[in-house]
């Protein structure tokens, strides 16, 4: 039986059916229909034994299809549920061979099956809470009976996997095999066929845990809890669930837990956590991808700048198993810089978090430099020097002159033009942005800046080194701050008004935190230094002296309040503790700001501060998106979520002003629009404005 989606073979009085719908054999309509046609047919073949289940390229199943989710395909027969009582329903045993992947739906697929054998190595997990969902299959009411309560609880709510060898004590997995799964898993069958062991229902089986109440108690708590709020619904619904499995008859446990996946697909946080599952898995992606064989894999790294960014990367890429080349052009600097890897890495071992092993064996990839012919076999040398243009072109010409003709060479620059720094070398079709984000061994956001010269293959190998050492790659056209900070300059603008006209900077960031964003404005501006912002301002008012606006932190600049590293800033803070307090000089700053502006203050609300200042960031993601800057309205929320702290339950800004409205956020900017004395940008953006009028939204949207 030969089908587009799985293979069928008998070997002797075994049949196999592999699963092969790559990339991840997801368990969509088709599968699943071949599947059951495969296992009926195997059921029916007078010759057949048993019956094994196996994936494919390494993988099992990754899980149900969910690009299939909210349509009719996901409804259509036989659903996953169907499939599964009918592998357990065979009167011949099945067997499943796991290899790689088994989550999710694939698992509740395997939960299905008599028996298991898997790969010491192979990944089992039920991650449906990431999605703000529970496993909808079964997941809750068989895992509990194969790997006991408390197991079952821990992978269930955490939505993390674990290896199979782990799970060896359990009745989840009865034998753990190396080598070829194929061939072990044939083998189990026949030793089950020979031995005639009875086939077992999962379904059959009793919970009986005499700490069940104590571990369902305890989950409860656990489940109402948490510093993401967007998986709070769904682990809350995991717990009843699975308490139904231990108190309820199978089918009643059954029929509970498909009422609750049903009722959490419905949910603002699932609708969100789908989203952005999605959206992360198109960012980053080329839509003109070069062939493979045209890209050069990078594998050996330089780094210029051994200061606080230019380690961090070069952690990362260390942490990645990465031969890297530090270069500094001061032996002090140079030596500060390796002393703070080789810190970061003695305490990480002394935490237990590596191996003193693994920190050596990593520390031993990096190699201090003096000289720019030590980057002579660098594959990818980033600039991590001083945020200035001419110090910058002057980097890259020397980069020229030492590197390969083929090596990528690449800024971190955070706001400056990378079109400007490409001319400094005879290379531009070489020359990208990679803007790490602080700390950048510990951020997973990466923009990889796009030139107008970079070439798809100097893209294409980027975001392929990207995924290497666990970065979130997205790609970002070349202006002033790119994606993200482009965005943030007119969130911190609108947070800036607020203060002008009445707000404290304790009450904008308490209105922002409680919403749900990581840190506020102000005390974020006080972590990153209000040097940084102030520099940057200086920047833009020698580019375009038209564009300057006074602003209340020059003048904390000019008294030497730069924040937590002068010890005061918006706030104050005390020696060793990042606790933000009241600092009254900034108020007296505040003050007399308002009267040479002419500003008699007012109250403004909770609701005003969350509007202007999140509306504010998607009335720029919408300039964005219209100038190309950013290919589709999913790679900004990528960029915010990653980078920025903004709530995950939310999705990210784009996706939350769909889920309130566009119409709703044009109105509302248009009114701020409209107030004496307003700045252009808060006009709404023609892209936001044909939408709104459309009741399209951006996630819809296509450049």
């Amino acid at each position: 039986m030969n089908d587009p989606t799985l293979c069928y073979e008998e070997h002797g009085e075994i049949a196999l059916i592999r699963l092969c719908r790559p990339p991840v054999n997801s368990l969509g309509h088709a599968l699943r229909a071949a599947l059951l046609d495969a296992v009926d047919r195997a059921n029916r073949q007078d010759t057949v034994q048993a019956i094994v289940i196996t994936g494919s390229a390494g993988m099992f199943s990754a899980g149900a299809d969910i690009s299939e989710f909210g349509t009719p395909k996901a409804a259509r027969e036989p659903r996953l549920g169907r499939l599964i009582l009918a592998l357990e329903d065979s009167l011949k045993p099945v067997i499943a061979a796991i290899s790689g992947t088994c989550l999710g739906g694939g698992l509740e697929l395997a939960l299905g099956a008599h028996f298991r054998i898997a790969a010491p190595d192979a990944r089992i997990g039920l991650p449906e809470v990431k999605l703000g969902l529970i496993p909808g299959a079964g997941g809750t009411q068989r895992l509990p009976r194969l790997a006991g309560l408390e197991r079952a609880l821990n992978m269930i709510l955490s939505g993390n996997d674990v290896p199979a060898e782990q799970l060896q004590d359990t009745g989840l997995i009865d034998a753990v095999a190396g080598g070829d799964i194929v061939h072990a898993g044939i083998g189990f069958a026949r030793r089950i066929v020979a031995e005639n062991m009875p086939v077992r229902k999962t379904r059959d089986l009793a919970i009986s845990d005499p700490a069940a109440e104590a571990f369902l108690g305890y989950a409860r708590t656990a489940a109402a809890t948490g510093k993401d709020k967007a998986l709070l619904p769904a682990r809350q619904k995991c717990v009843e669930a699975i308490s139904a499995a231990v108190g309820l008859p199978f089918e009643q446990g059954i029929a509970l837990e498909r009422e609750k996946f049903h009722l959490l697909m419905q949910s603002g946080e699932a609708r969100a956590l789908r989203y952005i599952f999605k959206a992360e898995r198109a960012a980053g992606k080329l839509d003109d991808p070069p062939s493979s064989d045209a890209v050069h894999p990078v594998s050996n790294i330089g780094i210029v700048g051994a200061g606080t960014m230019g380690t961090g990367i070069a952690i990362s890429f260390l942490d990645g198993g990465m031969p890297v080349t530090l270069l500094e052009m001061d032996q002090t600097a140079l030596d500060r810089g390796v002393i703070r890897i080789r810190k970061h890495y003695e305490l990480a071992a002394k935490k237990g978090k590596l191996s003193a092993a693994s920190a050596a064996q990593r520390l031993s990839l990096l190699t201090p430099a003096l000289d720019y012919a030590s980057l002579s076999a660098a594959d990818l040398v980033i600039e991590a020097v001083f945020e200035d243009m001419d110090v910058k072109k002057q980097v890259f010409r020397q980069l020229d002159q030492a590197c390969k003709p083929e090596a990528i060479l690449a800024t971190n620059t955070s706001y400056l033009d990378v079109d400007r720094i490409a001319q400094a070398t005879r290379r531009p079709s070489n020359v990208l942005g990679l803007h790490f984000f602080s700390p950048a061994n510990i951020m997973r956001l990466l923009e990889v800046v796009r030139g107008e010269a970079s070439s798809r293959k100097t893209l294409a190998a980027c975001l392929a080194m990207a995924r290497r050492i666990g970065k979130k790659a997205v790609l970002a056209g070349v202006c002033d701050g790119f994606i993200g900070n482009r965005m943030l300059a007119r969130y911190s603008a609108a947070a800036h008004q607020l203060v002008a006209e009445g707000a404290t900077p304790r009450q904008v960031d308490s209105s922002l935190t409680g919403f749900g964003l990581a840190m506020g404005p102000f005390q974020m501006s006080d972590l990153a230094g209000l040097d940084i912002g102030y520099a940057a301002r200086m920047r833009r008012k020698n580019e375009n002296p038209g564009s300057w606006r006074p602003h209340i932190a020059d003048e904390l600049v000019a008294r030497g309040h730069l924040g937590q590293k002068t010890g005061s800033g918006w706030y104050r803070y005390e020696e060793g503790d990042r606790a933000p307090k009241p600092f009254p000089l900034a108020d007296e700053i505040i003050d007399e700001y308002r009267s040479s502006q002419g500003i008699v203050p007012r109250k403004i609300s909770q609701t005003e501060i969350v509007e202007r200042c999140i509306y504010a960031l998607v009335n720029e993601g919408a300039r964005i998106l219209e100038e190309g800057i950013a290919a589709r309205a999913g790679d900004i929320d990528v960029v915010y979520l990653n980078g920025y702290g903004f709530p995950r339950r939310f999705g990210g800004p784009m996706f939350y002003a769909d889920e309130v409205g566009l119409k709703h956020v044009h109105d509302t900017l248009h009114a701020y629009a409209s107030a004496p004395g307003a700045e252009d940008w808060w006009r709404p953006a023609p892209l936001l404005r044909s939408l709104a009028a459309s009741g399209a939204t951006f996630e819809e949207w296509k450049n």
